[in-house]
């Protein structure tokens, strides 16, 4: 079955985390997304680990992999005339154009927006730079952690009294970007359907990532008050952390809601006298940290996982610290909804994709195939997109044009 972005024509110029994840939601989806790429210059999750079996290689890297399942690969030297002219050919047969290089990066291809709009009327433009096609900081380079810190994230993630950390993983390049660019791709669609007419889409990276910090910004906003740094506090509930069970590294997260939660955690806990002090939240919150101490002994030599399923039993919010071992193996969550799938990679073999977060009844979504090769599919677009002769495709090849 056909999925419901079918028809749809993409070409990527994306590269690395965000700008790669927003076209693979298009593709998976059923969208025909060709991947524009160079080995004059790979991108950089190709060179990025971990790789399959340990073994470094253009085509082995898993995060690339999963970030690029069902898409097309080409491979163009955009340095060369003849690559530019075969990229230029490719945008005037497609519905959308997608890129999240620094503003002006495309212009030097002729291929920004004003030039595509000429040449394809129709096409939707999508521009994904790290601060937006306007304002003073519109130069800036950077990645998902430098976005990160510059919206506040490392700041209200860190520990009280300690330097900020960061989340350890590039928090804007897996959710809020693509999910954002993604959206507003699907709207311009919808507009193009009813009146004709393409339109060029800017996002600023940092922008959509502000929307994580939630009412810790909205502090600000309403009360002129820095929240300050979090670590596992809340601004209100407590108690609100991660407490060391017993176990190698096993962790239990435990949610205090409201106070008709708080007498099922003493019982379960077994927490020894009568704590007056604690029965309300201000209370709890004003002596959160001989509270934190008190959870953190009554959950050391309790075992993380039938812990966090007694007290879920009880009513409270609770739940194991999982590690990728956990989610993989031992998910039964996960795996009921079959959240994990396998597909034979040219190179990488028998390789675990994660599916997507959601169910459609009538449009099953899923992954066409695995990500390609870097250029697999030179040959096979150029013929059937472009139609382009077999001899023609060996001129350009021989011209270093299809690097």
């Amino acid at each position: 079955m056909n999925g419901p972005l079918h028809g749809v024509r993409v070409i990527d110029f994306c590269w690395v985390g965000a700008g790669s994840f927003t076209t693979k939601i298009l593709a998976d989806h059923g969208a025909d997304v060709i991947k524009v790429e160079s080995a004059a210059k790979v991108d950089g999750i190709r060179l990025s680990p971990p790789f399959a079996g340990g073994q470094a290689g253009l085509n082995r890297s898993g995060y690339f992999a999963d970030r690029n399942t069902s898409k097309r690969s080409i491979s163009l030297d955009m340095k060369t005339e003849g690559g530019r002219e075969l990229a230029r050919r490719l945008v005037t047969d497609c519905d959308v154009v997608a890129n999240n290089f620094t503003p002006g990066t495309m212009d030097r291809f002729g291929l920004g927006w004003e030039s595509v709009h000429r040449l394809n009327p129709r096409a939707v433009y999508l521009a994904m730079s790290m601060q937006g096609d306007s304002g003073p900081e519109r130069d800036y380079l950077g990645y998902g952690s430098t976005i990160s810190a510059l919206v506040g994230l490392h700041h209200f993630t860190a520990v009280p009294g300690r330097p900020p950390l960061g989340t350890g993983t590039n928090y804007p390049d897996h959710v809020p970007n693509p999910c954002h660019a993604a959206f507003a791709l699907l709207a311009a669609l919808r507009h193009r359907r009813r009146t004709g007419e393409g339109q060029y889409i800017d996002v600023a990276q940092t922008e959509p990532t502000i929307a994580l910090l939630g009412p810790l910004i909205m502090d600000w906003t309403v009360n002129g008050r820095d929240a300050g740094p979090q670590g596992n506090g809340h601004a209100r509930r407590a108690p609100h952390g991660v407490y060391r069970c017993a176990g190698e590294d096993r962790w239990i997260a435990i949610s205090v809601l409201h106070d008709e939660q708080w007498p099922a955690l003493v019982r379960v806990l077994g927490l020894s006298g009568p704590h007056e002090e604690w029965r309300d939240m201000d209370g709890r919150h004003r002596d959160r940290e001989r509270l934190d101490a008190a959870l953190a002994a009554a959950v050391a030599e309790r075992t993380a996982p039938e812990l966090a399923a007694r007290l879920r039993a009880a009513g409270v919010p609770a739940a194991l610290v999982q590690n990728a071992a956990d989610l993989v193996d031992d998910d039964p969550q996960l795996a009921e909804r079959e959240h994990w799938l396998r597909m034979d990679h040219p190179e990488m073999g028998d390789s675990l994709y994660n599916a997507p977060p959601f169910r459609l009844t009538g449009t099953p979504v899923r992954p066409q195939r695995p990500a390609p090769l870097l250029g697999q599919h030179t040959g096979e677009v150029l013929r059937d997109v472009l139609g382009l002769t077999d001899a023609e495709i060996e001129e350009y090849r021989g011209a270093g044009v299809l690097r």
